[in-house]
C-alpha cells in the first residue's frame, strides 16, 4: 500500500473545496458499521499513547465519546450514513480546530497513527480504496496546520 505523508508546504496548501473525497467504498470495504468502529477505537486507542496525545483527553469516558462523535464524522466522510451531518449540520472543520496550536510535526503524527491503523486493520482491503482515504487525511490535513514549525508550543515549552 501507498500511504505516504506528502511535505506540508504553506506556500501551497489546497483549496478545500478541490480536494477529492475517498471512494465512497471504502466504509464498506473495512467492514461497515463494525469494521469502521473498530478502525476509529484502534486510532484513538493509539493516538492518546502518541507524541500528540495532549489535544485529546486521557479519561477513559471522554475519549470514548470523542471516538463516537469523530467516528461520525470520519465514517461520513469515508462513504458511510450521514449521522454526522444529520446532528451537527455542516461544521467548519478548520475554524473548529482554531484553538488549537497545530503544526506539521503535530500533523505528520497524526497522519503517521493513522497510517498505522489503515496498514493493521485495512490491510485486507482493495489498496486503492484505502489509498483513496489516506490520501484526503493527508491533503486535508494541511488545512488544519496553524503554527509555524519553528514556532514553540506547549509540548516543546514543557521539555524545558
Amino acid at each position: 500500500m501507498n500511504l505516504v505523508i506528502t511535505p506540508y508546504d504553506p506556500a501551497n496548501i489546497p483549496q478545500e473545496e478541490i480536494i477529492p473525497l475517498p471512494d465512497p467504498r471504502f466504509y464498506k470495504a473495512v467492514g461497515g458499521d463494525e469494521g469502521f468502529r473498530s478502525l476509529i477505537n484502534e486510532f484513538y486507542d493509539k493516538i492518546v499513547e502518541s507524541d500528540i496525545a495532549f489535544f485529546f483527553p486521557q479519561e477513559e469516558e471522554e475519549i470514548e465519546r470523542i471516538k463516537e462523535h469523530n467516528g461520525k464524522y470520519f465514517a461520513e466522510i469515508a462513504g458511510g450514513p450521514k449521522r454526522y451531518s444529520e446532528e451537527m449540520g455542516h461544521v467548519d472543520q478548520i475554524k473548529m480546530h482554531k484553538p488549537f496550536s497545530i503544526n506539521d510535526k503535530h500533523r505528520t503524527e497524526w497522519l503517521g497513527t493513522w497510517r498505522e491503523v489503515l496498514l493493521e486493520y485495512a490491510s485486507n482491503v482493495d489498496s486503492n480504496l484505502v489509498e483513496s482515504y489516506f490520501k484526503f487525511l493527508d491533503e486535508y490535513s494541511k488545512l488544519l496546520v496553524n503554527k509555524e514549525l519553528k514556532a514553540r508550543a506547549f509540548e516543546d515549552l514543557a521539555k524545558v
